[in-house]
Order: structure tokens, then C-alpha cells, then sequence
């Protein structure tokens, strides 16, 4: 459970978990990952381990990867792996450093496969498998003022429909999740960043931006998780290489 100490990623988390799922979550902050491990619903009761976590940095994808590895040998094979990493920066693509492209490439591209690569045997060994990633609705439409991500989102959208098509014969499946605005601390990044560049009051570009979606709201991050839970179940097996957007029906394309 990648980026599971805060937003999106703690949501699916205690979704996972409630569902009774053995959770294990992957993020830098220790002290923060063992508070919210600690705070998750029971899993499977039977199981010795509980829920784990991890301290990685997705700046150092070779280290997480073997971090990862080591956990897997000495915990018995991962079933279900969620890919979710917090994005980079706003701002014009036209003004991105070459670097800032590079760097999220690697934390969220690289990451995922190196992931994938890790929990892929015991995938294979169980019979059972579901890759989840965490991406954006930039995927199918891209948004104003997230030039890198736009980017980089679509590179793994592309990864994961190749990816699905050569699991498919094993029983595992790969779909992405679309989020929509959903109220996390990467939204309010987003609506701080509108504000500075434009001079409008951040309460102005938040009226905007809700008014741009069908709903007439914002996502709560359970909401994402509830969808992400669905697909990680048996019930979802027939469904992989999708890229589900869940988001009030902000996206304009089919």
C-alpha cells in the first residue's frame, strides 16, 4: 500500500483493511506510518503479522525495491499491491525544469514496475494478483497548470494497459484509479498554487473548480478508496486494463 500515511493512500488503507485485507503500507515517514498501522481495523485475525509497514523513500527506487523484497521473503507473498505516489509540483509545462520530468518519471513509473517486478512471483505462486495504480483524470483529459504530471500520468497509464494484457493469462489483473479533485493536501497545494499565480483569492478558485464539476463537489478520499477496494476483490476479476475516473463526472470525454 504505497503512500499509505496520508490522503488517498491512508484511505484505502483502512478500506483495505476493513474489507480484511493484511495491510502493509510503504511511505517515508516512519513515526507516522506506525501511527496509522497501529489505527487500522483488524485484518486477519489468524495471521501473526498484522498489519507492517515499510519506510522507503521513492526517491531511491532500487532501495525500495529491495526493501520491499526483503519484507516479502521473510512475510509470504503480497496479493494486491496499490501504486500511489503524490505528484509533483504545479505549474506550465512549458516552464518545467527537464529534471522535475526525469524525477517524476522515476517515483512514479520506475517505482511501480520495480514494485510490480517485486511482488510478482508471489503473485504467480498464489493465483491471485491485483495491481491497482493510483493516477489522475489527466490521463484522459489533461488539466491546466499540471504540466509534469499530465505527462508522466499518461506514460503510466500506457505502462499499466501493456502490463495488463501480459498478466491477463495469469489471473492477475492491472486497472488504474482516475481521480477526480479529492480533498487532500495535494488539492490544496493545487488550489494554493491557482491563487499565487493568479492573484484570486484561493476561496474564489475553489468556487471555481467545484463549479466545474457535475457534482458540485469535491471527492472524499474514501470515496476513491471504496473504488479501489472493489477492484482489488474477486468479484473484479474479469475487469483489467481500465483506467476508471471517479470523479463527479468532471472528465468531458467518454
Amino acid at each position: 500500500m504505497c503512500g499509505g500515511s496520508r490522503g488517498i493512500g491512508k484511505a484505502c488503507a483502512i478500506e483495505f483493511a476493513r474489507l480484511g485485507a493484511e495491510v502493509t503500507l510503504v511511505a517515508r515517514d516512519a513515526s507516522t506510518l506506525e501511527h496509522v498501522a497501529k489505527a487500522l481495523p483488524a485484518g486477519d485475525t489468524s495471521s501473526p503479522h498484522q498489519h507492517q509497514w515499510l519506510s522507503a523513500d521513492f526517491d531511491d527506487p532500487e532501495t525500495l525495491q529491495r526493501i520491499v523484497r526483503e519484507h516479502l521473503a521473510g512475510h509470504g507473498p503480497a496479493h494486491i499491491l496499490l501504486n500511489n505516489t503524490g505528484g509533483p509540483p504545479a505549474g506550465a509545462i512549458v516552464d518545467a525544469d527537464p529534471e522535475a520530468f526525469m524525477g517524476t518519471f522515476s517515483r512514479h513509473l520506475v517505482c511501480n514496475h520495480l514494485l510490480v517486478q517485486a511482488v510478482l512471483p508471489g503473485m504467480k505462486g498464489s493465483g491471485y494478483g491485483r495491481v491497482i495504480n493510483i493516477i489522475s483524470t489527466s490521463v484522459k483529459q489533461p488539466i491546466k497548470g499540471l504540466g509534469v504530471s499530465n505527462t508522466v500520468r499518461g506514460a503510466v497509464a500506457s505502462w499499466a494497459k501493456t502490463l495488463a494484457g501480459e498478466l491477463a493469462p495469469l489471473g492477475i489483473t492491472v486497472n488504474n484509479i482516475l481521480p477526480g479533485a479529492t480533498m487532500t493536501d495535494r488539492l490544496r497545494e493545487i488550489i494554493r498554487s491557482r491563487a499565487t499565480s493568479s492573484g484570486t483569492p484561493e476561496a474564489t478558485v475553489e468556487q471555481g473548480m467545484r463549479a466545474d464539476i457535475p457534482a458540485g463537489r469535491f471527492a472524499e478520499p474514501e470515496e476513491i478508496a471504496a473504488a479501489a477496494g472493489f477492484l482489488a476483490t474477486p468479484t473484479a476479476g474479469y475487469i483489467t486494463g481500465t483506467s476508471l475516473p471517479v470523479d463527479g463526472g468532471r472528465t468531458g470525454c467518454l
